[in-house]
């Protein structure tokens, strides 16, 4: 039976959040429906204080960007884009086109057909997100798409020249310095100075994701990647120190990032309660950190190791990392998680910055019913038949029956012609 330690806000407050949110960006893409570009200039005014003449960068502007960076920031983000690039060729190697004759002139199949333009949103504020560029732009570039474009947001006033040139390496055919909702929404709704794009990828914070959720529909989204979370499965045989550290290093996401350790060990438990007591005393970004473990993390324990499975399923957290004496037993076993991390060699750090997995992962019990971000995510799987005549008057005729069988009579009228049209060109059956 679960035991909790340490519990994370009441549901009831979390909802209360989320509501706060959702009426905010309700509003603000009500604005930007109705005033379009201009909004958006207001908007990335007031929140972001950036003014520029063009959204857009030139690509004189990119190259002069990318030529200030040191050699080293250069080759770092094209040996993470590298990794990054070899697993999504091989996931989209994976898929193939199909063709099947499912009975004598009957052929059906399938296709797919990447989507033609494709906007990628790389977060900013308080860090500059450098890895979600190869995790978005490259792996819609891998995928076939034609048209990608990208939006970041300034930090501090000015265009975090990291990221512009992950973006720009990664394969960007425009790149605009633009961050928040009013990025989102001039990507989905289109401005004076953008094209609306089909679909929309990419994390960010808790705003960023109600607006791809309220705009779903008008474009297609990838997922709904909100602040981040980590669960840490743990046994006897985890030390309290990798756990501490692990568990805040997703916590300095940001103030609503869960992070929860799930164990078999009471011993584990209080000593990482008191591990993390200490490394706040010196984590650089603790300020954050503090918050969000005192607000969301949480500390279960269990009796058994089915009952970490059956916890950690019930969680379905974005990031797995498993901690035990067995770690393939959770490969085997559990069916709820957006990546696992398996034993204490990898770490979720290793698949958000530079090992080659996709960092674009679902959130809040997402991962229940999807997987996180990977070519097939801008990929059509469309069908198609073909059907000779004779084979038309055989499936005409049951068509036909099964239209009458449900009322359908414009239906049945379709059958019945092929059925009609066809029979003096068929051998008699």
């Amino acid at each position: 039976m679960a035991q909790y330690l340490k519990r994370g806000i009441s549901e009831s407050d979390a909802r209360a959040a989320d509501l706060k949110v959702k009426q905010t960006v309700e509003g603000i893409l009500e604005d930007v429906r109705l005033r379009g570009g201009q909004a958006v200039r207001e908007l990335s005014a007031k929140f972001d204080n950036w003014t520029p003449t063009s959204f857009r960068l030139s690509t004189d502007e990119i190259n002069a960007i990318i030529a200030s960076l040191p050699e080293q920031t250069i080759e770092d983000i094209q040996f993470a884009q590298a990794q990054v690039r070899k697993f999504a060729q091989a996931q989209r190697g994976s898929m193939h086109d199909v063709e099947i004759e499912t009975i004598p002139g009957v052929t059906l199949g399938h296709k797919n057909i990447p989507v033609n333009s494709v906007g990628c949103y790389v977060p900013g504020g308080r860090y500059p997100m450098v890895a979600s560029a190869h995790m978005s732009i490259l792996t819609a570039k891998v995928a076939g798409v034609q048209r990608v474009i990208g939006c970041t947001p300034p930090i501090h006033g000015q265009a975090p020249a990291a990221t512009i040139a992950a973006m720009a390496l990664g394969g960007a055919d425009e790149l605009y310095i633009l961050g928040g909702i009013q990025a989102v929404a001039a990507m989905a709704l289109g401005t004076d100075f953008m094209p609306p794009v089909d679909m929309l990828v990419g994390p960010g914070n808790a705003y960023v994701a109600e607006a791809k959720r309220q705009l779903f529909g008008k474009v297609g989204i990838d997922l709904l990647a909100g602040p981040t979370e980590i669960l840490v499965i743990a046994d006897q045989t985890a030390d309290a120190e990798m756990v501490a550290t692990d568990l805040l290093g997703q916590a300095e996401h940001g103030p609503t990032s869960p992070a929860i350790l799930l164990t078999t060990s009471r011993t584990l438990a209080d000593e990482t309660l008191s591990e993390i007591e200490r490394q706040l005393q010196v984590l650089p970004t603790a300020d954050i950190a503090s918050v969000s473990w005192r607000d969301y993390g949480e500390i279960i324990l269990v009796d058994s190791v089915d009952e970490l499975v059956s916890q950690a399923d019930r969680l379905a957290s974005e990031h797995v990392e498993v901690l035990t004496e067995n770690p393939d037993y959770f490969l085997h076993n559990m069916t709820n998680y957006g990546a696992l991390f398996l034993g204490p060699e990898t770490n979720v750090a290793y698949g958000d910055k530079v090992i080659g997995t996709n960092h674009t992962l679902p959130t809040k019990g997402a991962a229940r019913y999807t997987g996180g971000l990977w070519v097939g995510k801008f990929i059509k799987t469309v069908t198609y038949q073909k059907v000779t005549a004779e084979a038309s008057v055989i499936i005409g005729e049951y068509g036909s029956r099964l239209c009458d069988l449900e009322g359908f009579m414009g239906h049945k009228a379709q059958c019945d012609l092929r059925v009609k049209r066809y029979s003096t060109q068929a051998e008699p059956r």
